[in-house]
Formats: structure tokens, sequence, C-alpha cells
């Protein structure tokens, strides 16, 4: 493997078609696609300036790295990317990517970032500022995690969470074969027209939750105050622990809670209209 250390480059692709290679403390300044159509690339302790620095390469690992505001879509069109200990400070990053493992990444920039990519593999990862995050992705494992931005998770399949806090309005519309573990979601309109969402030992909070889902799986979650208006034509088993603040005209299924304020079924009701909706039974002694 050929190594590169302690150098700079910049302008219009400076390491094009380069294969078998070790980056070592190199800085990519201004310019565009400065490793693009490469493989088999390691970079480590390097910062990256210029646009769109990993596009068309098959296979990379970028560790302790930082990737200014000016690396815009920095990764784009690739496979088998593995990123450790790095800093990515860029939007739009991680688009049409297969084979995606990210460890203690910060991203305090993630507008519009991981679109259509496959088998994604995510741990101790946080981001802000991430509007549109997963649209459209498919096959992601996501473990110890935070999120900051509304719209995420939309149109995605095949989804596993666990241990996340996840703020974010509109998340998981739309969504496919998603599950939840001890998680905390916060946030407007959470999993509206979702097939077989599972939540398991969740918090919810925000209002009109869980509208238009078919196969929705809530075990031991609790519901915020503000989660009112929840479950409008939707199809699922809901076992609450704690109160749930109002439930309105759900379709089918089973709703379970300690308590429930207020249970509002209207002429809007779709059919079939026979859910059972009932407070827990508590044995005395």
């Amino acid at each position: 493997m050929k190594i590169i250390e302690n150098a700079e480059f910049g302008g219009e692709r400076p390491l094009f078609a380069s294969h078998h290679l070790r980056l070592i403390n190199v800085t990519i300044h201004a310019g565009e696609s400065a490793l693009k159509e490469c493989s088999d690339i390691k970079a480590e302790r390097c910062r990256f300036e210029g646009k769109y620095p990993f596009w068309h390469v098959n296979g990379f690992h970028i560790s302790d790295c930082l990737f200014t505001e000016g690396a815009r879509a920095a990764l784009w069109y690739s496979r088998d990317l593995v990123m450790n200990n790095t800093q990515v400070h860029a939007p739009k990053m991680f688009r049409e990517m297969d084979g995606v493992t990210l460890r203690d990444v910060n991203i305090p920039d993630a507008q519009e970032t991981l679109w259509r990519c496959r088998n994604v593999d995510i741990r101790n990862v946080t981001v802000k500022n991430a509007d549109y995050l997963f649209m459209h992705s498919e096959n992601i494992r996501i473990s110890d995690y935070r999120q900051q931005g509304n719209y995420s998770f939309q149109y995605c399949r095949n989804v596993e969470i666990h241990n996340a806090v996840i703020d974010s309005k509109d998340a998981f519309w739309n969504t496919e074969n998603v599950t939840v573990y001890d998680s905390k979601l916060t946030g407007e309109y959470l999993g509206w027209h979702s097939k077989n969402l599972t939540l398991v030992n969740c918090h919810i909070s925000g209002t009109q939750p869980l509208c238009y889902a078919t196969g929705l799986v809530m075990k031991n979650c609790t519901m915020d105050s503000d989660a009112d208006l929840a479950f409008e034509e939707s199809v699922l088993e809901a076992d609450i622990k704690g109160s749930i603040c109002s439930v309105k005209n759900p379709t089918s299924g089973h709703i379970v809670a300690d308590e429930i304020g207020q249970i509002i079924i209207d002429e809007n009701i779709k059919q079939p209209a026979d859910c059972v909706i009932e407070e827990r039974r508590v044995s005395k002694v």
C-alpha cells in the first residue's frame, strides 16, 4: 500500500483513480473530487476542505479526520465505508451508498444526510440540524444515538434502533418494518402512515402521534401529557404504562393503559371501528 504523509493537495481531482493508498495527516484544500473513482483508501488524521472528495469509491476507512463546511456532499455513490472518531461539519453527506459503518462520529450539520443508503450500521453517533435525515434508506441498525432535526427516517425500510434520543417532527413517516427499543422520541406527528412500526420501552412526546399506522405495536411504552389525539385511523396493539392524554378514532386492534384521559369516537371513524380501548385492571389485595 502506498503511503502519503504530511502533504497538501488542492484543485481538481489531485488523487483521481488512486488505489491501495494510505493518507496520514494530509490536507485536501479547496477544489473538487480529490479521491474520485478510487478503491482501498485509508485516511488517518486528515482534513478535508474541498467539495466531493470521496465519490465512486470502493472500500475506504476514515479515522480521526475532519470534514469542514466546504467539504459538502463528500461521500456519494460509494461502497464499504468505515468511519471512526471523525468530525463532519459539512451537510449532505452519505448519498446512494451501500455499506456504511459509523462509530464515534459527530455531525453538527446533518441536513439532507444519509439518503438512499443501504446496510448502515451506526453506534455512538450524534447529529444535529438533521432535517430530512435518512430519506429512502434501508437495512439500518443504530445504537447509542442522539439526533435533533425534523422529517427524519421518511420512507425507510428495515430499521432497528436501540438506546436513542430522537427529537424530530414527522419522524418515521411512510416507513416499513421499523423497531425502536429503549428510546425517547420527541416531536409532532410521529410515525404517520407507517407499516409495522414496533416501539418497545419507549417514551413518546408530541401531539397527534402514531396516526394512520398499520401494524403498529407498542410494548411497555409511556406517553407524555402532550401526546394527545393519538392513534387516529391506526390498526394497533398498544400496551401503555401510565396514562394516555387522549385517543381519537383508532380503526382496529387493542389499546390498554393504566389511565386514559379522553376517548374520542365520532362519525369519522373508519371501519371496522372495532378497536378495544380499556384501562388496565389492577388487582387490589
